[in-house]
Parts: C-alpha cells; sequence; structure tokens
C-alpha cells in the first residue's frame, strides 16, 4: 500500500506581485459653495427645459459643490469667462488637495518625483500642475504628466498609469491629481436630455492620491493598498457614446443611452479576465471602488458584476453628497474606502468608464 502520510491538503495558488507600488496619502477639497439639489432646481430652473425637475429629483444627488456661488451661473457669459474660473479654482483646488495628500502620507512637496494631473472640464495651458508646483514648493525638476480627455474615467486611469511608472521609478514618489469642475461646462442654450441629466448630476471638486515605489521607504506605515496590477479595455467605433463636442461656446456633454448597457454587457467579462489574469475570481474580491456615474450606471455595475447589496456602499454616499465629480469621484471613493480598510490580506478592483468607450481596472490589495 502506498504511504501517503507526507501528502499536505492541496492550498490555492495565491497570486504573487512583487514591487507593486503602495497608495500612501488620499485627500479631496471642495469649495465653501454647497448647496442642496432642490436649491439648484430652483435658482436653475428659470432657463432649462421643464423636464430638468424631474431629472434632478430622480438623479440620486442631494447636495453638490459647486464652483462658483449659486447665483453667479444664469449670468456667465460664455466658455472665456467660464474658463477664467476654471483656471483660479481648479488651481486653489488642485493646491488644497494635494497638500492633504502629502500630509496624509507624511512626506514633503520636496520629496514627489512626479506629478500626474487629470482634468476635463477647462483648458490651461500651461497646465495645472505647472500653476501649482512653486506654490506648492514641488522641485524644479519635478516630472510632470498632465492627461486631459479621459472625462469619467480618467481618476482611474491616472491612478494606472501612475502605478506604470512607480513600477519603472520604484524608489520615487508620484503624486495623482484630479480637478474637475463640470459646472462650468453649462451652457444656457442647450436644453438637450444629455446636459439636462448632466446639470442634474454633476458636481465640482478635486482630489489626490500619493503613492510611493516598493523599494521607496516609508517614515509610517501606509494606510492605503498596494496597486497590483492595471487593464485598460478601448472599445472600437464608440467614440460618440460619452464625451464632449467643444465649440466656440465651450463644452456640450455628450451622452448616450447606451452607457448603462455598456457597462451591463460588457463589464463582467472584463473582469472575470482581468481577475483570470491573476488566478482571481469575484470571490476573492472584499472590496470595489467603483467611479459613481449615475442610478443607472451603478445599478448596471452592481447586476453585471452580480455584486452584494452593500459592495457599492461608498460609491453611492460619494454621488449622494457630492454628485457625480467626474474623474474626481473614483478617488473620493477610494478615500472613503482608506478610511474604513477592509482587512489585511483583502483584495480590491477599482473600476471606472468613460469616453472612448473605454474601461480602466485596478487590482488593489491591503
Amino acid at each position: 500500500m502506498t504511504d501517503t502520510s507526507f501528502f499536505t491538503p492541496t492550498q490555492p495558488i495565491r497570486p504573487h506581485f512583487p514591487g507593486a507600488p503602495h497608495i500612501a496619502g488620499t485627500a479631496t477639497a471642495f469649495t465653501p459653495h454647497r448647496y442642496a439639489q432642490d436649491d439648484v432646481v430652483a435658482e436653475l430652473s428659470e432657463f432649462t427645459d421643464p423636464k430638468f425637475t424631474r431629472f434632478a429629483r430622480s438623479s440620486g444627488v442631494e447636495h453638490r459643490n459647486l464652483a462658483l456661488p449659486l447665483h453667479r451661473y444664469p449670468a456667465l457669459t460664455g466658455f472665456t469667462e467660464a474658463n477664467t474660473a476654471y483656471l483660479e479654482v481648479a488651481a486653489e483646488l488642485g493646491e488644497q488637495a494635494i497638500r492633504s495628500a502629502l500630509s496624509d502620507a507624511h512626506l514633503d512637496p520636496t520629496e514627489v518625483d512626479a506629478i500626474f494631473t487629470v482634468s476635463s472640464t477647462g483648458v490651461a495651458v500651461p497646465t495645472l500642475d505647472a500653476r501649482i508646483a512653486t506654490g506648492l514648493g514641488l522641485r524644479p525638476d519635478v516630472k510632470r504628466i498632465p492627461i486631459f480627455g479621459l472625462g469619467c474615467v480618467a481618476g482611474a486611469a491616472g491612478l494606472a498609469r501612475m502605478h506604470d511608472y512607480l513600477r519603472g521609478f520604484p524608489d520615487h514618489v508620484a503624486v495623482l491629481l484630479s480637478v474637475e469642475l463640470c459646472s462650468l461646462t453649462l451652457q444656457r442654450d442647450d436644453t438637450s436630455i444629455p446636459a439636462l441629466i448632466g446639470l442634474c448630476l454633476f458636481g465640482d471638486g478635486a482630489a489626490a492620491v500619493v503613492s510611493v515605489g516598493a523599494q521607496r521607504s516609508p517614515a509610517t506605515p501606509q494606510p492605503g493598498p498596494r496597486v497590483l496590477a492595471t487593464r485598460s479595455r478601448l472599445f472600437a467605433d464608440t467614440v460618440d457614446v460619452m464625451g464632449w463636442n467643444v465649440g466656440s461656446s465651450g463644452f456640450q456633454l455628450v451622452m448616450s443611452r447606451e452607457v448603462p448597457d455598456m457597462a451591463q454587457n460588457h463589464l463582467a467579462d472584463e473582469v472575470d479576465r482581468f481577475l483570470a489574469d491573476h488566478r482571481l475570481t469575484t470571490e476573492d474580491i472584499s472590496t470595489w471602488v467603483c467611479h459613481p456615474g449615475g442610478p443607472k450606471v451603478l445599478d448596471a455595475i452592481n447586476a453585471a458584476v452580480e455584486l452584494p447589496d452593500d459592495a457599492l456602499r461608498h460609491s453611492w454616499d460619494s454621488m449622494r453628497e457630492h454628485g457625480n465629480i467626474s474623474s474626481a469621484s473614483v478617488l473620493d471613493v477610494l478615500t472613503r474606502t482608506v478610511q474604513t480598510p477592509p482587512p489585511p490580506g483583502s483584495f480590491g478592483v477599482m473600476l471606472a468608464m468613460g469616453p472612448g468607450f473605454s474601461f480602466e481596472l485596478l487590482l488593489l490589495s491591503w
């Protein structure tokens, strides 16, 4: 008879991710101009379509911070005035968010080796990073990587590209800044359904994330997760699904009815393939950091991936308290997650979708 006493029960093979960067600090920043959804409806309904009120009250948004006092919006004269306001407010919020994130990470601005900036709601040349670098105290040799045009997916995509950078420079410190002032894209003459939905749903704010490479010795234990892997997915012939039409009056929102369907029809396969590449399944994921694109989008994500009832609670809370802040929203959800982290050894997935049409996925671990 064969002696099998030396055999041990088969253990699941756990993925190994050497050199994964670590999230060391997160922060958000908002203007003091905070309003209940009913206040926004009362102020703006006079020059919008009557359907605006109905959309606003079914959007899932209860409060929003805006770049300007609410009474200023009906009087905005056009793109030049709006973009001037964008430059001023975006720089102020961006510097505030980065300072807070660096403080959370116990790092000094002079220790930052690279800054990634994402924004799609205003035009700045020089870019925002250059405008705030001196005031922040960044080094003159800091690497600047501004990214424009990714819309709502840019928060997750920016974090993914920062991961790629830190894999190549594992002893560096990098900062991701997202600033989105969606209210400044308001166009009084546009009463299309996408414009009205955007007016009901979008808010303004900034978020920052500080990450350190695997060979960077932290001053204190890192509060956030490691970023283990990333995945990008661009769908062919979908440039008309989401984005901006840019004209003389500024940014006109493009938002197809297909967006929830794209999530419903394609997201599950992308998530499954991404996790399978690392010998994981959705059952291994305890934490979901999802961009709150709107009630229908969150419902589509929940249905597509078959998530537990409370898996998207931080996403729903972020949308209810701040609206959809475009690329900054998923970073707000990340900040909420870091503040109430899952147990050590847990896996998480960050996901967002945006113009292209595209998905961005990140695998996290605590």
